[in-house]
């Protein structure tokens, strides 16, 4: 159930309401959609507690649903939800490509690669400071470094840099950094790094956990909008399978579900359920043709020299195939995407 609270509603009564949900044996957790304050519990209460509720004068509207998500859910807002970075929209007509190396490795290949990127209309550098790894010995990232690095490039190449946070002490300093924020499939279910994201004012991009159902993963956000945040992008990694002969299995049909499900926008990372550089743009475009908001592609400039995952990270070449395929695709579905040096190659 959420709670619509008056948006003038003093702080002294909403404290007064959440103690007497407490005293209920409930659990409120008080967060905003934009600018009006509501409160989520875990279950829908007896005809008598509604009506008592209703009392309240700072309530304005009861919303009962089933669903242990609510936030999420259209049940609570049923228009799509577009979240702006800058002048760029996620969750709108236009697909939204974020791309970049895997890994922060020098301002040199940062720069490079987003230049390049930038000519095939991609807007949002994706490249990581802090980098889990399977294995204690692989390249780990460049830390606080690293996202500095990260921040001067941009000066340089212009478009706005997002990076993946792992532990909820980083997410203020990396926030300072960049414009979006990533939670890797690895700790879709890290609590404490989702509150923390929830109190900070940074889009989000939340990627599905290898092992998790779709009701675990908009837990996983709902966990982030419970706490204050509600700029979730959700992202579609690939799952775990018995297949071997891909890094995990892209499961197409969680983006047409999860859209029945939630107002927030959904993009797809081909490049991780691939671990293969050559099936990427098939993937690509099942992920737009399925209603997929946009992707997060692993590019690099000198893809055979990446200090980590090389195998599925593209050339330069090799994503303007893909930017090409993605215009194509777009178009079908009354749906576009941009690339920047279409008039400039006719004029040349």
């Amino acid at each position: 159930m959420l709670i619509t609270l008056a948006e003038e509603a003093p702080k002294k009564e909403r404290e007064a309401l959440l103690r007497w949900l407490l005293s209920i044996g409930l659990h409120p957790q008080i967060s905003q959609i934009e600018t009006v304050p509501v409160v989520g519990i875990e279950k829908n209460l007896s005809k008598e507690l509604i009506k008592e509720l209703e009392r309240k004068p700072i309530v304005v509207d009861i919303i009962e649903t089933t669903l242990p998500y609510k936030m999420v859910s259209r049940a609570v807002k049923n228009s799509p939800t577009v979240i702006r970075v800058g002048d760029v929209e996620i969750g709108g007509e236009e697909i939204a490509v974020i791309a970049g190396p895997c890994a922060i490795e020098s301002e040199e290949q940062l720069i490079q690669t987003a230049l390049g990127l930038k000519e095939s209309g991609v807007k949002i550098l994706r490249a990581s400071a802090f980098k889990p790894r399977s294995s204690p010995y692989s390249f780990q990232g460049m830390g606080i470094e690293g996202l500095k690095m990260h921040k001067r490039a941009k000066e340089k190449h212009g478009l706005l840099i997002e990076t993946e946070v792992m532990d909820p002490r980083d997410v203020k300093e990396a926030a300072e950094h960049v414009d979006i924020l990533r939670v890797g499939a690895r700790n879709m279910q890290n609590f404490d790094l989702l509150k923390e994201l929830g109190r900070c004012n940074k889009p989000v991009i939340l990627k599905r956990g290898m092992s998790a159902t779709i009701e675990e993963w908009l837990l996983s956000a709902e966990y982030i909008m419970a706490h204050g945040n509600h700029q979730v992008i959700l992202c579609e990694r690939g799952i775990r399978t018995f297949e071997t002969a891909t890094r995990s299995t892209l499961d197409l049909s969680s983006i047409a579900i999860v859209k029945q499900l939630t107002h927030l926008p959904v993009i797809v990372d081909p490049s991780h359920a691939a671990g293969r550089s050559d099936i990427i743009p098939a993937l690509s475009r099942g992920a737009i043709a399925t209603g997929a908001d946009g992707l997060l592609i692993e590019v690099h400039y000198k893809p055979r020299e990446s200090r980590c995952d090389e195998r599925q990270a593209l050339s330069l070449e090799e994503f303007e195939g893909i930017a090409c395929d993605i215009e194509k695709v777009a178009k079908v579905l009354g749906r576009k995407y941009r690339k920047s040096h279409d008039d400039t190659r006719k004029t040349a």
